[in-house]
């Protein structure tokens, strides 16, 4: 997944209003949006660098958006609308190991009414639904951890995925771990209690868990290594 842009470094002010966040370029200071609905735990500390993508889209309030956040000496990749994107490329290109040669990919593919999955991929006589979570905890040095907050929708997720499977889909979760300082992952028990213990049934229930970290360069962003997950 490769910015549009060359990217604008500042330094963070602060979070409010869940979506907004406050920015020093240079000596002046801008709101950007924040895409991202977790707490962002351990990010937010004034005086972080960060780095903003800027539109020319005249219909946007908001012209810069927070993208990633050093964090000590680590690139956090905050935007969750990026984590699709790097796995899109992903898939294209082969770097999912689990599922290659796909003949057909397609995004925000619609399973019922009220529910949609990210993608809807498809091998000879076998679909597979997907769903990606974006990381960006640790709380402990080289461990990455999911959720940061608890998380109703992503346990809507694993419910309709476990629906999915029973109507004859293949069903994958994969963490995205928008970090470059991580080599194993673990579900974060004591935030979101519910979630993990759900995840870790549809585990036995065929639910297929794949956590890949991220490789940060000027251009962009893309899908890395496999990690090692503890569910």
């Amino acid at each position: 997944m490769n910015f549009k842009e060359k990217l604008i470094s500042g330094d963070f002010i602060k979070r409010y209003k869940r979506f907004f966040v406050d920015v020093k370029i240079g000596n002046k200071i801008v709101t950007a949006h924040c895409p991202n609905t977790g707490s962002m735990m351990g990010l937010l500390k004034k005086g972080n660098k960060v780095w903003l993508s800027k539109t020319d889209n005249p219909n946007r309030k908001l012209r810069y958006t927070l993208e990633i956040i050093k964090e000590q000496k680590s690139r956090v990749g905050v935007n969750t609308h990026k984590a699709n994107k790097i796995v899109f490329d992903a898939l294209h290109s082969n770097k999912v190991k689990d599922l290659i040669n796909l003949d057909i990919i397609k995004q925000e593919v619609k399973f019922t009414e009220n529910t949609r999955f990210d993608f809807l991929v498809t091998k000879k006589d076998k679909k597979y639904f997907i769903e990606v979570k974006n990381v960006t905890l640790s709380r402990q040095k080289g461990i990455a951890e999911f959720p940061d907050a608890i998380t109703s929708r992503g346990l809507k997720h694993i419910k309709e995925l476990l629906k999915a499977n029973k109507n004859g889909y293949k069903i994958f979760l994969i963490f995205l771990i928008q970090r470059d300082d991580c080599n194993k992952f673990q579900l974060a028990k004591d935030i979101d209690p519910e979630y993990c213990e759900l995840l870790a049934k549809a585990v036995k229930k065929n639910l297929k868990v794949l956590c890949y970290d991220c490789k940060f360069s000027a251009k962009g962003i893309k899908l890395y290594r496999k990690i090692k997950a503890k569910i």
